[in-house]
């Protein structure tokens, strides 16, 4: 089983899924995003955005299923994944490969979430590149808002703005209601 942790950024994906793991010790974390970098130091971004490029993709996907197949234990993703095409394509290869996705989203206002991103440091040692983050990060809010629309009809929407502890009472309720998971 995969629990996917989707949002903005500065939403309380990495958070979230922080207080998951402690409360649920079998579950591993996998974050994406360090595929993409790894596909960063191999081939050019030509969009600057690592979800443009289909081997990230497909990559994200295999790894989600050989973490299932190999382990046995569910997997927390903490992603940020709105492009509807992307969305279909990742969650549509594990649907095919048999695993239960859960799939969350954590809704919080832009006001949050642009002070969330402020307070955060992303390259401390460089702080122009920090900046440049923060820009990024902030350019995006909107398509991830705007995306909450277009997610898929089994999507759970989250108060982003509750404690880590409270949303993570709420996963477990669900993962359990599920039936699909002992936690």
């Amino acid at each position: 089983m995969i629990v996917w942790v989707n949002g903005a950024f500065g939403s309380g994906k990495s958070t979230l899924v922080d207080e998951l793991r402690a409360r649920w010790p079998e579950a591993l974390v996998y974050d994406p995003e360090m595929v993409g970098y790894v596909l960063r130091e191999i081939v050019e971004v030509p969009t600057g955005d690592f979800q443009d490029l289909r081997l990230w993709r497909r990559q994200v996907a295999d790894l989600a299923v050989g973490l299932i197949e190999e382990y046995r234990r569910p997997v927390l993703i903490p992603m940020t994944l709105v492009n509807p095409g992307y969305v279909g394509e990742i969650f549509g290869a594990l649907k095919d490969a048999g695993i239960d996705v859960h799939h969350f989203f954590l809704k919080v206002s832009r006001e949050v979430l642009e002070q969330r991103i402020d307070d955060r440091s992303f390259t401390p040692d460089s702080p122009e590149q920090d900046e440049k983050v923060r820009r990024w990060c902030k350019e995006r809010i909107s398509p991830c808002m705007a995306a909450a629309d277009t997610l898929p009809g089994d999507t759970v929407f989250l108060d982003g703005e509750l404690t880590p502890q409270k949303l993570a009472d709420q996963v477990l309720v669900r993962v359990r209601a599920g039936g699909t998971s002992e936690v």
